[in-house]
């Protein structure tokens, strides 16, 4: 008698491991939202601090967003495109990281209520695309102009940007160096970041931060009896070595006695002696080399007072070039006094255990150095973040030329005109439009949440105040009362707010069009006795 009984089909390696339907839904969306509600606390003036404690043992105390995202070390696939939403938003703006995540969070908490009501993820998706465009839009239209000469508004942005970080005690002494340093290396009101460098040296306090009209570099002088201090220097970049260079062919060469190794020393001086003669010819008393400089190129090079520092990285010698206006010299044949650069001062300063080269005082200079300090590297560490977040800040804000307020005004303002929209349409996506406006506000809520304020009576004045038309209605964590954010120098760059929108609604959308997860178990497992060949075990679906 024939069997009925249906045999077991395996189609994938044992240890597979599979969710589906609204199983790995639930699961995406939960391990998102804890993504975000790790990094929510972090928000806003009043929010904390987390520390991380890695394998060796290395401590990193911060409030920085990606920062804390990329040292916890996240291993759940879905978890991990959180991470990437706020890397993207460092690597576009360089701040509001924290705002990206906890808002594809909410997004998709919210859309979780949704799929309860039986409605579909597409339809949820769908209207999350429209309510996004829409909220690039009343961002666009609410935004403020903003040049480089308006200074005071530069120096908010920077205050903006710090308060509630590490350097927040002295903000105002930091944001003073920081606008400096980018409206002197803008062009128009287009900044390259990599013309602004920072540079942390533990000691002193944070106030001794400076700005300095020129470079930092890690080198010491190559000779100890050359000069320490330069001043007027003309300076020489270098990209070859100031070496004799070797043959490229292997030749023996026999000697018979010793005058004819003497003539060989004596011609290889003579070629350094030339060398070192082609660059004081020139006028050069600073001379930095990308490559090596040979031990009797660096006697002759003393010898002339010429301050001399070799090995220079790449980078540092572009930006010598923009910073001091020096071309650099690949042949010592063609060297004039127009391939020179200047600086008012090249001196090497003693910093703990290593020697730096300071190279100040440059006119005009295209290329800066904000120079961090601190008491210890913990605090070093965190100030250089809250700096480098300003001056992402600040690059955004004029690259785009158009600013917001902050303290959760532009969120409540978008999440108003969401909600006007959402009127305007009809079907289901009507419903994911007003989860979409809903979600903007956690902003708002989360900085009277960590400031200890009650979120609802907050929320509630702060939209009270906008349906009057005060656009710039935000939230004074500091008095626990509604202000005039753009009033009160709370503000923040667009791209902040436009960029964590589109990142934070496009991983949400993605995440929410996932019903079937597939991990794969190891392909080295061999098959169990008595299945066809190329049928791995797994259960049947």
């Amino acid at each position: 008698m024939a069997s009925n009984q249906q045999q077991p089909i395996y189609i994938m390696p044992e240890n597979t491991m599979r969710t589906m339907g609204r199983d790995a839904q639930r699961n995406n969306i939960m391990a998102a939202r804890l993504v975000a509600e790790t990094v929510r606390t972090t928000l806003g003036p009043k929010g904390m601090d987390k520390m991380i404690v890695d394998s060796l043992g290395d401590i990193t105390v911060t409030n920085d967003g990606v920062t804390i995202l990329n040292e916890m070390q996240i291993e759940h696939p879905t978890a991990k495109m959180l991470v990437e939403v706020a890397k993207t938003q460092e690597a576009q703006v360089g701040d509001g990281t924290t705002t990206a995540v906890i808002l594809a969070g909410e997004l998709l908490k919210n859309a979780e209520r949704l799929l309860d009501q039986e409605i579909h993820p597409t339809m949820i998706v769908k209207g999350y695309r429209q309510a996004a465009e829409k909220a690039q839009e009343a961002l666009n239209e609410m935004a403020e102009n903003l040049t480089k000469d308006d200074k005071a508004t530069l120096k908010n942005i920077v205050i903006t940007a710090m308060t509630g970080k590490g350097a927040e005690g002295s903000k105002d002494r930091l944001a003073d160096i920081i606008v400096k340093a980018v409206v002197e290396v803008a062009e128009g009101n287009v900044v390259n970041l990599s013309d602004i460098k920072i540079e942390k040296k533990v000691g002193g306090g944070i106030d001794d931060s400076e700005l300095i009209q020129g470079l930092v570099l890690d080198k010491e002088k190559v000779h100890s009896s050359m000069p320490r201090q330069v001043k007027n220097a003309k300076i020489l970049l270098f990209d070859s070595a100031i070496e004799v260079k070797n043959t490229e062919i292997d030749a023996k060469i026999q000697i018979t006695d010793p005058s004819q190794l003497s003539g060989f020393v004596e011609q290889e001086e003579r070629i350094l002696k030339d060398m070192v003669d082609k660059i004081i010819k020139s006028g050069a008393n600073t001379v930095f080399c990308q490559k090596g400089i040979d031990d009797v190129a660096q006697y002759f090079l003393s010898k002339a007072g010429i301050y001399a520092a070799r090995r220079v990285k790449k980078s540092d010698m572009e930006m010598l070039s923009r910073a001091t206006g020096a071309t650099i010299v690949t042949k010592l044949n063609d060297l004039s006094s127009k391939e020179l650069g200047y600086a008012g001062l090249v001196e090497e300063v003693k910093y703990g255990d290593e020697e730096l080269t300071f190279v100040r005082d440059c006119k005009n200079p295209k290329a800066v150095t904000l120079l961090i300090r601190g008491g210890t590297q913990h605090v070093v560490d965190e100030v250089e973040r809250a700096v480098n977040d300003a001056v992402g800040d600040l690059i955004a804000s004029l690259s785009v030329g158009k600013v917001v307020a902050g303290a959760g005004a532009p969120e409540i303002e978008v999440a108003r005109k969401l909600r006007k929209y959402a009127t305007s349409l009809s079907g289901r996506e009507q419903l994911a439009v007003q989860a979409f406006a809903d979600a903007m506000e956690i902003v708002p809520r989360t900085l009277a949440e960590n400031a200890g304020l009650d979120p609802i009576d907050m929320l509630t004045e702060l939209k009270s105040e906008h349906d009057k038309g005060n656009k710039w209605a935000g939230l004074d964590v500091f008095k626990g009362k509604v202000m005039d954010a753009w009033k009160a120098g709370v503000i923040e760059p667009l791209k902040i707010k436009t960029q964590a929108v589109k990142s934070a609604s496009e991983v949400a959308e993605l995440i929410l069009r996932i019903d079937d997860v597939i991990a794969g178990g190891s392909k080295s497992h061999g098959m169990p006795q008595g299945m066809p060949p190329g049928m791995g075990g797994m259960p049947e679906y």
